[in-house]
This record gives C-alpha cells, sequence and structure tokens, in this order.
C-alpha cells in the first residue's frame, strides 16, 4: 500500500469553525489541495454555506475566501497507507494533533466532521475538547457516499449558527480585514 500524508492545516486565529476532513483522496493528493475531485461536493456545500460561489474562484482565493467567513480545514489521519480514495481503505493511521490546534484557536467555536471516519476518529482525537466546543457529524461531501446534494445541503446549514452572516464577511473583505 501506498503511504498518503494530508496538507497543513488552513486556519487562522479569527477560526471559528474547523471543518475536519479524513485524508484526501487521490485527485487532491495529485493536485495538492483540498477537495480537489470535481465530484467532491465540499466547496458547493460549504459555499452555500457561506453565500459564496467559491467552484469559481481559484484554489487560493477559495482558502482567503474560507478564512474570511472563519472556517478553517484539516484532516484527522496524518499519514496512513491507503490504496485509492476510500475511507474504508485506510490502515495503519497515524492521528493529526486536533487537540492542540483545537486549543491554539481561541475563538473556535465548532468542529465539524465531514463524514463518518472523520467524526470516528476526529472525536475519539478531541475528547478532551467535548462542551468546550460544538461537535458536528455532516455527511460526506465526497462522491462516494450517495445522498442527494439537497439533503447534504440540509445537513451542512447547521453551520451557519457558528459563522458571521454573509453581509458582515463581505463588510470585512472591502473594508480589508
Amino acid at each position: 500500500m501506498t503511504n498518503k500524508r494530508c496538507f497543513p492545516p488552513v486556519v487562522d486565529a479569527n477560526t471559528r469553525v474547523l471543518v475536519l476532513g479524513s485524508l484526501p483522496g487521490e485527485v487532491s493528493l495529485a493536485q495538492s489541495q483540498y477537495y480537489a475531485h470535481k465530484q467532491n461536493r465540499f466547496w458547493s456545500l460549504i459555499g452555500d454555506v457561506t453565500g459564496e460561489d467559491l467552484r469559481s474562484l481559484d484554489y487560493l482565493t477559495r482558502l482567503q475566501t474560507l478564512l474570511r467567513h472563519r472556517v478553517g480545514l484539516w484532516d484527522v489521519v496524518a499519514e496512513a497507507q491507503r490504496e485509492g480514495s476510500l475511507d474504508s481503505r485506510i490502515r495503519n493511521h497515524a492521528s493529526n494533533d486536533l487537540m492542540a490546534l483545537v486549543e491554539s484557536l481561541p475563538h473556535l467555536a465548532a468542529v465539524a466532521f465531514n463524514g463518518g471516519t472523520a467524526a470516528r476518529l476526529g472525536t475519539r482525537a478531541l475528547q478532551g475538547a467535548e462542551g468546550k466546543v460544538a461537535f458536528i457529524s455532516l455527511p460526506s461531501s465526497s462522491p462516494a457516499y450517495t445522498m442527494a446534494y439537497a439533503e447534504k445541503l440540509k445537513a451542512w446549514e447547521v453551520l451557519r449558527n457558528w459563522l458571521p452572516e454573509p453581509a458582515a464577511a463581505n463588510a470585512a473583505r472591502n473594508s480589508g480585514n
């Protein structure tokens, strides 16, 4: 099996919601971008939640826009052996130090798990953070998780409870913050 490594976290001191995936898939690893597979619905889902058309933006602008909306990204698995992209194929994994990251984010209010594997491994790794931040299990944005987009979006919309209103985020962009 091939060893796969995650990307660095995308966070800043203002992050309120941290979205944790499991481990980047083959397309994402090849392009060195979170959620690069064209059929993965992450950018559409989080774009609909934030009120931004993220799919039309280049990758770095997507990340900057997420941070402006106080959304961060990382993965639960630091490194693992895996053939292909399916979470069910993850073997011999090493976890990221999620507690250290959570403790370093002063405004963090919620950790959202993108899919069942991220939720299972992430809640175990973050046991000490229970009660300090909300844990939200979301349906996976992966095309391998076959649920209608509207159903996925309904679940993902709960993230709005911890995010600034789109108008406030746009005002921050326009003022240079």
